[in-house]
């Protein structure tokens, strides 16, 4: 077995779920990890494996992107010409854009096919996606990683619950969810959430998103209803859960939907009675600094989440609400916002945290013996700093570094080589 070995040595290794280790390997085997550990230790474990090294390097997990809407890639300019001065003033503008360059067709499936191809540049491995159409789902064979799509539903008049209902049950075994609690009925959360259940997979959908959130779900009053009115979507049916309701978390754990598999996506307003339901039901949470940003909708309490034990996912949310989808540029601007969390919790969240919400932390999120060898070795300006120092230089990088991606064929990731 150890002819079949490959030693993968760098300056730096960080397997996310120990401490780094300074002058560290990676045993791998048939595109499964063996063991990490110090060079020295694996060498003479593994005495004439094959070894492979990357100078002035750290190697880290493959990245995990647990949330993007690939179909509004076509909308990349959006940031730069159109600056929000209001949640809503952000969706109207961007549906008119939508209808206006086309919600399918050969353009918006280029732009996704190009936004999904510049994730696997970026050494990412898996892709949640969420979107309304299902275009995303033609390019799944394509990417050389994991990508999820979850095709989402959303209507807030009561009878509009069966037939939206019936069109999830239409797509078989096809991953479906739920846009979000202000834009779907309790009864269609309940269901389509049901549905998740009963086929086992994860249920994302966007929570506490926007202040105003917290208000139409408390009072049923606010920027959303009144928008919604507008556009002839409010039929006045919508009513809170219960009096003492402060949000959208209290408001699906009412309806009887958080639990582990349940990705709440955003969760920037969360009051101070959620957090303990956060906790209690195990939910998941993914964070996207970068929209957040462009939208106005202010920071996401990641120290209070961190205190909690809870580790967050990163997501890039789509190019219509974030000038740029790099987990790379999450890292930083999640650094930026929020200077005293600690950089190894941040490349955790974009790693371990990604595949802890996408339900796929068995296999992929950390350097772990079983675990699939799915790693990038990303260039360091000096390999000689001091731990603290190098990852601080992995979290601040503005563009893309120069990476090599060490996947195994089995992955069906990008690979600038064969893992034995």
């Amino acid at each position: 077995m150890t002819e079949s070995i490959v030693l993968h040595r760098a300056p730096w290794v960080f397997p996310v779920t120990r401490p780094a280790l300074q002058n560290g390997a990676v045993a791998v085997c048939s595109g499964t990890i063996e063991d990490v550990g110090t060079f020295g230790v694996l060498s003479k474990s593994f005495p004439g494996a094959r070894i492979i090294d990357y100078p002035d390097s750290a190697l880290i997990p493959a990245l995990i992107n647990a949330h993007t809407h690939l179909e509004l890639s076509n909308l990349s300019g959006l940031t730069q010409t159109f600056q929000p001065d209001s949640f809503t003033g952000w969706i109207a503008h961007m549906l008119a854009e939508r209808k206006k360059r086309g919600f399918a067709g050969p353009s918006v499936l280029q732009a996704a096919r190009q936004a999904l191809a510049d994730q696997q540049e970026d050494g990412v491995a898996v892709v949640g996606d969420i979107s309304n159409t299902g275009v995303p789902r033609d390019l799944a064979s394509e990417f050389e990683g994991e990508l999820l799509c979850f095709k989402e539903f959303y209507g807030l008049s009561p009878s509009q619950v069966r037939p939206i209902l019936q069109s999830a049950e239409a797509e078989g075994d096809h991953l479906c969810t739920a846009h979000a609690p202000y834009s779907t009925h309790a009864e269609l959360l309940q269901g389509l959430k049901g549905r998740a259940r009963t086929l086992d997979h994860i249920f994302p959908l966007h929570v506490a998103e926007p202040a105003s959130e917290a208000e139409m779900m408390s009072q049923g009053t606010g920027e959303l209803p009144e928008f919604f009115q507008q556009r002839g979507f409010w039929d006045n049916s919508f009513q809170p859960t219960a009096i003492d309701n402060t949000g959208s978390v209290q408001y699906l754990h009412q309806l009887g939907l958080l639990d582990e598999k349940t990705l709440c996506v955003h969760c920037v307003h969360v009051a101070e009675k959620e957090f303990s339901i956060l906790q209690s039901t195990g939910c998941q949470i993914c964070l996207c600094p970068g929209s957040n940003r462009y939208l106005k909708v202010g920071k996401a309490p990641v120290e209070r989440f961190l205190s909690l034990g809870i580790l967050p996912a990163l997501g890039t949310d789509s190019l219509a609400s974030n000038p740029e989808i790099s987990l790379w540029r999450e890292m930083l601007v999640l650094g930026q916002d929020h200077p005293a969390i600690r950089p190894a919790d941040i490349v955790a969240m974009a790693t371990l945290g990604g595949s802890r919400a996408l339900g796929i932390a068995n296999s992929l999120g950390s350097l772990e013996k079983g675990k699939r060898a799915a790693m990038l070795a990303v260039s360091l300006q000096s390999s000689g700093k001091k731990v603290e120092s190098v990852m601080e230089e992995l979290v601040t990088q503005r563009n893309r570094p120069f990476l090599q991606r060490i996947i195994p064929q089995s992955s069906r990731v990008s690979h600038v080589e064969e893992v034995d």
